[in-house]
Parts: structure tokens; sequence; C-alpha cells
């Protein structure tokens, strides 16, 4: 008869869930439920850091005097940072101020317009470092949970077969793995992303340096031209 349950016993990974306990199928569907949400949030992370690299690139071209077909053309991070140095530098002369304040000044605005869209790319990171932290013990949490139940259950058979031990101990550890499963992905891309989004500041940094001691200078020509930007 015991041979017979083992072998009756579906140990899928959609049975396992149904005949989890209510607190482990909870655990279990909640994991689920983020896994699936950290990966909707890598892959639109994806996308944007393509467009950012883009956007980057775009900015090198123009600050190492690269010849634009018009700034009222540009758009995205390049059209903010230009359009943020366009209105520092109106204000400039009527404030008499020498090159190193009007530097200063503009590479301040550009800098404000640079961490704006930063900040942007960066939503949604504080769920995956909550996710990749957390997820493991959430799993783990189930885990004991669910052993808890089969020694429980053990205990009231009276019978330590593995028959009747490894529906229980299957189900429990399935949990843990669910953790991980979500965990894993979230923290590697959680690092990446940062280092990728650090990048991008530092390239981007440089650009607005070399943007705004151009613009201090007057040389509004060639890689430099604010006018029609707004």
């Amino acid at each position: 008869m015991i041979l017979l349950a083992a072998a009756a016993h579906d140990y899928s990974l959609y049975s396992m869930l149904m005949h989890a306990d209510p607190v482990v199928k909870a655990v279990m569907l909640g994991l689920a439920i983020a896994s699936v949400a950290c990966w909707a949030i890598i892959l639109q992370k994806l996308v944007r850091l393509m467009w950012l690299r883009r956007q980057i690139r775009r900015l090198e071209t123009i600050a190492d005097g690269g010849s634009p077909t018009g700034n009222e053309h540009e758009h995205g991070l390049v059209r903010a940072i230009l359009a943020g140095a366009q209105q520092e530098a109106e204000d400039g002369p009527s404030r008499g101020e020498d090159r190193t304040a009007v530097r200063a000044r503009l590479e301040r605005a550009m800098r404000i317009a640079l961490k704006s869209e930063l900040q942007r790319q960066e939503s949604g990171l504080p769920f995956l470092a909550t996710i990749g932290s957390s997820a493991p013990f959430i799993g783990l949490f189930g885990t004991v949970w669910g052993i808890m139940n089969s020694f429980t259950a053990i205990a009231q058979a009276k019978d330590t077969s593995l028959a009747v031990v490894a529906p229980g101990i299957a189900e429990a550890l399935f949990a843990t793995a669910l953790g991980l499963a979500a965990a894993i992905p979230a923290v590697v891309a959680y690092n990446q992303i940062s280092v990728s989004l650090g990048r991008s500041a530092e390239r981007a940094g440089a650009s607005i340096t070399a943007l705004a001691r151009a613009v201090a200078r007057g040389q509004s020509d060639g890689a430099v031209r604010l006018e029609g930007v707004g």
C-alpha cells in the first residue's frame, strides 16, 4: 500500500504547489510573483540602459566637436542637459560673472539634469535589492514550515518510511528553490545595472565638463550649439 501511495503521488511542480500547506503555498505564490516582477524590471532596465548609452554617445559626440544637426532636434537626456546649459548661459552676462563662475554654474545645471535622468533610471532597483536579499529567507521560512508539518504528519501516521516523508520534504524544499530562483537574477541584475549606471554617469560627467568649458569660452559653434534648445 505504501508503494502504491508513493507511486500515485505526483511530484510535478504544479502538484507540489497544489498539495502544499496553505502557508507554504502562500510563500510559493508570493515568490513566483516576485520573480516575474523582477524579470519584468530587468527587461525594462535593459531597454532603458541601451537608450541611455546611445544618449551618452551622442553627448560625447557633441562635446568632442561633432556636427549636430541642431540641438532643437535633440531629445531625451541630451536635450535636457543642453536645455539646462542654455538657461544658465542666458543668465550669465546680466550677472557680470567671469568665465570660471559661468563655467561652474553651467556645469552644475547640466549635472542636475543628468542626476534627474539617472534617478529615473534607478526606479525599480530598490525592489530588486529587496527581493535579492529577502527571497532566500522567505523561501527558507516556507521550507521550515513545510518540514514542521511533515514531521507532524509522520508522528500522526507513526510511519517513517520514505514514501511518507518524501512528499512533504519535497514540497518544503520547493519553497527554498523558488526563493533562490527569485533572488539570484535579482542580485545579479541589481549589481550589473548599478555598475552600468555608475559608468554612464562618469562618461556623461566628463562630457558635461567639456561642454561647460566650451560654452564658458563663448564657443557656440561646432560642438556647442545651444540655440534652439527649449
